[in-house]
């Protein structure tokens, strides 16, 4: 029964994008879904992103692992996108375009900064595709044991060719249903959770009283939440997956309105995930911590509903995986070749280009997958590579007038800050991490001032 459930699940998502082909009449169409989607398709498809592979497999072994602490991991996401809609959302909507690295440019001028920053793009971003087909293979091992890699290859298949297809109003419209999907199926886990495990009062009897500690505790501590902060909760701020929905959005009022909705909402998921980890810590006490949420699905609710359950968690996964996918191929496309080929690429061969390249974005990010096969990890390289070199250089692009910022200044911050995130992350220094961010603010102004003098670049403002 289990089979023809999730069978039908994968179904579904690819007739949703043999459908949505017939939308796809030129780069707009597939890349923004003619920037028409309302608040409902917006705030569903923000969220269906949102409560992927790290939102629920990750999350739920965070809470395992760490106990109520863990709802920081998306806790520091609302934080960004409640800044981003009361500052940012209007004016990153009114802006127009395809991709964040566009309005790199539209800010500082010059394709140099926009390659840099695509190129970085596409590179952390790699990591977190790879996360959810990670977290899709963990999911569906649960039902079939031992065959992760295969697992792994079918989940992927299935997006990256619904992507393929449809582009931006797949997307669209797969994550409004997987929307759906997500948050019943977390609701069943979270009753059926705590009931297993005793109630509230039996898990707080079962477990050390650490584990419930909040906002920090022995094993989380300020330097862990500030890392949080600064390296998962930027990238909501200033993420081009969330950009990408933004683009989408009919006007301004429909952007800023989707993202308070979709933080107001990931509040009592984020704890409800959470507590969902801490439940199965006490019933299945001896199981490696991402296998938590899917092993507490299979353990707790009869054949069937745990099928139904398991659909959800992999429409949570391939949600944020496609949006990621087509973000990643997008900026590539429109954001690398393009300026380098010029007037030769047409807008028909755009559009050819950025499918040949979901395909291939899509292979590499499931070779790196194969190969890593850790959720949190693989996101936390791809978020601290992407907020070590982007976070800065955008957020002061929107003030770059006021403080004679120029393009020389945002492409050496880029290389400098996400190359040293690098270095102390393989280096295994990941205390300090946040010295990235000063950093990064740093060498901004240093390669600003350093560019005026060296090529008589004018102050503006």
């Amino acid at each position: 029964m289990n089979i023809a459930i999730i069978g039908a699940f994968f179904l579904g998502m690819l007739v949703v994008g043999i459908f949505s082909l017939r939308k796809i009449k030129n780069a707009s169409s597939y890349f923004v879904a003619d920037r028409s989607g309302n608040t409902p398709a917006i705030t569903g498809s923000l969220l269906a992103t949102i409560i992927g592979g790290s939102s629920t497999i990750g999350l739920a072994g965070l809470g395992y692992s760490k106990g109520l602490v863990g709802a920081w991991w998306m806790l520091v996401g609302v934080i960004g996108l409640f800044i981003l809609s009361f500052r940012l959302a209007e004016r990153v909507r009114s802006y127009a375009v395809y991709t964040l690295p566009e309005i790199l440019e539209r800010q500082y001028g010059g394709n140099l900064l926009r390659i840099v920053a695509s190129l970085l793009i596409a590179a952390a971003w790699l990591g977190i595709i790879a996360a959810q087909i990670i977290a899709a293979g963990k999911i569906l091992s649960v039902l079939w044991p031992g065959h992760l890699d295969l697992l792994m290859i079918i989940a992927a298949s299935v997006f990256i060719t619904y992507t393929i297809l449809g582009g931006q109003y797949s997307i669209l419209r797969t994550d409004f249903i997987q929307s759906i999907f997500i948050i019943l199926g977390i609701a069943v886990c979270l009753v059926a959770g705590i009931s297993a495990a005793g109630g509230l009062a039996g898990m707080v009897e079962q477990l050390p009283e650490s584990h419930f500690s909040f906002p920090t505790s022995p094993d989380f501590s300020a330097i862990d939440l500030l890392t949080f902060i600064f390296f998962v909760g930027a990238a909501y701020l200033v993420g081009p997956d969330i950009y990408s929905r933004i683009f989408c959005a009919r006007d301004r009022s429909v952007a800023r309105r989707s993202i308070l909705f979709s933080a107001v909402i990931m509040i009592p998921i984020a704890f409800a995930i959470t507590f969902i980890g801490i439940a199965a810590r006490v019933i299945l006490p001896e199981i490696p911590p991402e296998n938590a949420l899917p092993a507490l699905v299979m353990n707790s609710l009869p054949t069937g509903l745990n099928g139904l359950v398991m659909a959800a968690l992999l429409a949570a996964v391939m949600s944020s995986a496609d949006t990621c996918l087509l973000t990643t191929s997008t900026v590539l496309s429109a954001d690398v070749i393009k300026p380098l080929w010029g007037s030769r690429i047409t807008e028909k061969n755009l559009l050819r280009l950025s499918r040949v390249m979901v395909l291939i974005v899509g292979i590499a990010a499931l070779l790196i997958a194969l190969k890593i096969k850790g959720i949190i990890s693989s996101l936390l390289l791809g978020y601290t590579i992407y907020s070590g070199g982007l976070i800065i250089p955008v957020l002061l692009g929107f003030y770059r007038e006021k403080f004679n910022l120029n393009a020389w200044g945002a492409v050496i911050s880029i290389i400098c800050g996400g190359g040293l995130a690098l270095f102390l992350k393989f280096s295994g220094h990941d205390k300090l991490l946040l010295i990235t961010i000063p950093v990064s603010a740093l060498l901004i102004f240093l390669g600003s001032y350093c560019a005026r003098k060296a090529f008589g670049l004018r102050k503006t403002g």
